[in-house]
């Protein structure tokens, strides 16, 4: 319940992070997923279940926070409704850190979240003195987009330039830098980058790389399902990362090759995405969460965003505009390219 109390104190969100008001991971679609969790019973439309929920609730405006998984199946509701003669608006939020979601610039938290990864990581590398010839591996949130991965590492660069680093027993900028990165959208020899990353753990005894957790994915899965292992699924049809551990694969690819006495595999993922909102986020979730409310109003049904076909303007944009599964274009950002030059991975 929201309640004048809350609204009294709604500030205090800001500061605190996370999703307070819970989180779901429901396919209304899938229907034995709902047979299993026990949300509808054998025989039951899911999606029939949920809008006579929503109707003896007497719902008009139903606002969806999530990603494209939810925001898709948020449409699947709507959609069901209206033909159903029932009106439902569903006005969707773009919230994914992934920032996956096409046609939207960026989605609600990427931007803190890339920072925090950057972050996390200015931390996590001191590890690279806890032994000797370490191979330091940074999982960042990203299944099929590696924005997030490109972004923080483009901060953290930032935070290095700018950081002090003496220049004595043992220290050096070098230890500290990123000396690899690998996304969903490359293809990586791992070959040339086994010898590339070795020359760099024989001159200065360390090497750090910034892995997408959905890097190479197909790739894991293929060997997995080729040495007999499983591979296990969501609701959503994804495969589940936490099986796959894409971090802990390029750990184990290298590791020899490069000769490195030990690994040492970090996720940032959940430290990211629980940060507090930074200033340009909070901006953009107040000016969506205002033209959300302003589209109820007014009828409107689709997924608030700054489009990228509309010159990044905030609009409302129709569910079937909105698909999942955005790549980056890496290619065509000239800062991320001449990173990639700079250490050497181009």
């Amino acid at each position: 319940a929201i309640t004048s109390g809350v609204v009294e104190q709604i500030d205090l969100l800001y500061k605190f992070g996370g999703s307070p008001i819970g989180n779901s991971r429901v396919k209304l679609t899938n229907v034995d997923d709902c047979v299993k969790r026990g949300f509808i019973e054998d025989g039951e439309d899911p999606l029939q279940v949920a809008a006579d929920q929503l109707i003896k609730d007497r719902i008009d405006v139903l606002h969806v926070i999530g990603g494209d998984d939810t925001n898709t199946t948020a449409a699947d509701l709507a959609n069901f409704l209206k033909e159903h003669d029932y009106s439902l608006q569903v006005i969707g939020l773009p919230k994914t850190i992934d920032n996956d979601i096409s046609p939207i610039a960026y989605s609600l938290g990427a931007k803190t979240a890339a920072e925090e990864s950057a972050n996390y990581f200015s931390r996590i590398v001191s590890e690279t003195s806890a032994n000797p010839r370490m191979l330091l591996v940074h999982e960042i949130m990203g299944r099929k987009c590696g924005w997030l991965s490109a972004a923080a590492a483009l901060h953290y660069k930032k935070l290095l330039d700018e950081r002090t680093v003496p220049e004595m027993l043992g220290l050096s900028k070098n230890r500290c830098r990123i000396h690899g990165i690998y996304i969903p959208e490359m293809v990586v020899d791992l070959n040339f980058e086994a010898d590339r990353l070795r020359s760099v753990m024989d001159k200065i005894g360390c090497v750090n790389i910034f892995v997408s957790e959905g890097a190479c994915v197909d790739q894991i899965v293929a060997e997995m399902k080729s040495s007999g292992q499983d591979v296990t699924y969501d609701a959503f049809g994804h495969v589940k990362l936490d099986s796959v551990n894409p971090g802990k694969w390029f750990g184990t690819k290298f590791a020899d090759r490069i000769g490195a006495e030990k690994v040492l595999v970090q996720k940032s993922g959940y430290f990211a995405r629980s940060a507090p909102s930074n200033i340009q986020d909070i901006a953009l979730i107040n000016d969506s969460a205002k033209l959300a409310v302003q589209s109820a109003f007014s009828d409107g049904v689709g997924v608030i965003g700054l489009d990228e076909e509309n010159h990044n303007q905030l609009t409302c944009i129709s569910f079937d505009r909105i698909k999942g599964g955005k790549k980056f274009d890496y290619k065509r950002s000239t800062e991320f390219m001449n990173f990639l030059k700079d250490i050497g991975q181009i």
